[in-house]
């Protein structure tokens, strides 16, 4: 029995192994593959989403950053959607000089929604051909002031969905902060950046993304309301065979949530929304797997589901079969042996990937370097902290609800000064 949950770990190990091993070529990529030249640019008129509930705390630094620029402010309008608010957003985004539409919906709740919304009321009003596309950014982004200019050019391209880099304004807060915010740069570098130059469809990271308005008008507004509307974009588009672009010189720095139970909030939305993107879309991904799209569905598919069903696998076989093994009078020590090895498996795989992505990309954290090394440390905890999440997700009901902000502990000002001392 007990030789059995030995072999049990050691061949989810190898399963893990060979569905993620080509995750480690991606950090390969960007040193031994450079990006194509872009085309000859061209100004396209833009319209910027914001979906913002209870965000009078930061609303007017983002638009603030918008207004700052180096693109053609003729050619941008901002839409703030004062969503189901309480507080003074609306006057905020206003006051900022943004374009408000207040929003009341207590049965309709979420981003999904709201975005909805305003596609529709921005048809209504200025038409559906008036903008080229529709950037979507959340209330507590800051933006480098050759955000949009960036996006254009890869837009100018001819890509129809185009993601951006993730970065953080709370990185040296806390574990936490660090956690999130090391997360995303590796996701920025080392996923959507080498999809971006193998030719492959990237994802969409919740903020910071361009839609095409054909795309736009194809869909009839915004028509994705699961818990991880972001996620359930990617995938739909994935499946239709539309391929995510990524710009590598778009940065924007988001606030990261600060205490364990704000992240166990939003962590567990993601994860209950994971399912319900699988549940909804899972047969079609597989099928997509192996015809059109291939690669781009495949990776999708290695995002929304898997790492969790591994997982939740490993624990299952581990304590059904301890628990036997007690009965049965049966040592438990090789058990506990055999799970040791795999969890330190597993924290120093994390752990060299937030090494990795620490050292390649230490130019664009923002924090001291003793928090950098710390962090690195505690990178595989934070992720470590998904595995009940996951489980929670899988039982308990999960509704949508805002991550409340505060404001940057890097100021933009301090960002762009980085951003010049290290061209």
């Amino acid at each position: 029995m007990v030789q059995t949950v030995i072999t049990v770990n050691l061949i989810v190990g190898i399963v893990f192994f060979l569905l993620y091993f080509y995750q480690i070529i991606y950090f390969i990529i960007p040193y031994i593959k450079k990006e194509k030249p872009h085309k000859e640019t061209t100004l396209h008129r833009y319209a910027i989403m914001i979906s913002a509930r209870n965000e009078e705390n930061v609303i007017a630094t983002l638009v603030n950053s918008i207004h700052h620029q180096d693109y053609p402010q003729e050619f941008v309008d901002v839409y703030v959607i004062a969503d189901n608010c309480t507080d003074n957003t609306a006057g905020e985004a206003e006051k900022a000089g943004a374009k408000v539409y207040v929003r009341n919906d207590m049965e309709k709740v979420g981003k999904g929604y709201a975005l909805d919304y305003a596609i529709n009321r921005i048809f209504k009003e200025k038409g559906e051909d008036y903008y080229d596309g529709f950037m979507v950014f959340d209330a507590d982004n800051i933006l480098d002031t050759n955000y949009i200019s960036a996006m254009n050019r890869t837009f100018s391209d001819g890509h129809r969905i185009i993601t951006s880099y993730r970065n953080s304004t709370n990185y040296g807060t806390n574990w936490i902060t660090a956690g999130y915010a090391l997360w995303y740069i590796r996701e920025s570098k080392f996923l959507n950046h080498s999809r971006m130059l193998l030719g492959s469809g990237c994802a969409i990271s919740g903020t910071g993304f361009l839609v095409h308005k054909d795309i736009i008008k194809e869909m009839g507004g915004w028509k994705y309301f699961l818990l991880t509307e972001d996620i359930e974009f990617s995938v739909a588009n994935s499946i239709k065979g539309e391929k995510i672009a990524f710009c590598s010189d778009a940065i924007l720095y988001d606030e990261q949530p600060q205490t364990f139970m704000q992240s166990w909030k939003q962590r567990l939305r993601w994860a209950r929304g994971f399912l319900q993107v699988f549940g909804k879309y899972g047969a079609d991904l597989i099928k997509s797997m192996f015809k059109g799209n291939k690669r781009t569905c495949f990776d999708m598919s290695m995002t929304v589901l898997p790492a969790i069903f591994a997982t939740l696998v490993l624990i299952v076989v581990n304590a059904v079969i301890a628990v036997a093994a007690v009965i049965n009078g049966e040592s438990c020590l090789p058990i506990f042996i055999s799970i040791g090895q795999w969890i330190c498996g597993v924290y120093l795989m994390l752990f060299l990937m937030g090494m990795i992505t620490t050292i390649a990309e230490r130019k664009h954290i923002h924090t001291s370097g003793w928090k950098k090394f710390k962090y690195m440390f505690t990178f595989p905890i934070f992720q470590f902290t998904y595995v009940p999440v996951s489980i929670a997700a899988i039982f308990k009901k999960v509704e949508w609800e805002p991550t409340r902000h505060h404001g940057p502990t890097v100021s933009s000002e301090k960002i762009e000064r980085t951003k010049e001392s290290v061209k």
